[in-house]
């Protein structure tokens, strides 16, 4: 097991950057002693309050346990090591099993029969 350390503050900026989620607009969602520099700071800190931690965690949707333990490299790592040259992602199949003129004319040939 390795003791290293998670960068509370760079999981904050990551989760918020997935979700489309400007600084400003999460400094406003913590309220009126918060602004962009204020988030810009945060972001930066490796442990964050564990108040401040739920906070966010409540606005991004996001359990504290994921801001807390989320590993980066970790995480590219498995996702390095599951997804090959003829891995499907988002559902999109650029190698189809099937002709997909012969799939629409047999659609259209049910929907006659219909």
């Amino acid at each position: 097991m390795q003791n290293k350390k998670i960068h509370q503050g760079r999981n904050i900026k990551r989760f918020r950057e997935m979700l489309g989620i400007k600084q400003e607009a999460l400094a406003f969602d913590l309220g009126e002693d918060w602004n962009q520099k204020k988030i810009s700071l945060l972001e930066q800190k490796e442990t964050i309050e564990e108040d401040i931690l739920e906070r966010i965690s409540q606005i991004l949707k996001v359990p504290v346990e994921a801001i807390e333990n989320m590993d980066e490299e970790q995480a590219v790592n498995i996702i390095a090591n599951t997804f090959d040259n003829g891995s499907i992602l988002n559902g999109i199949n650029h190698n189809p099993s099937f002709h997909p003129i012969d799939k629409v004319l047999q659609l259209h040939e049910e929907k006659i029969a219909l």
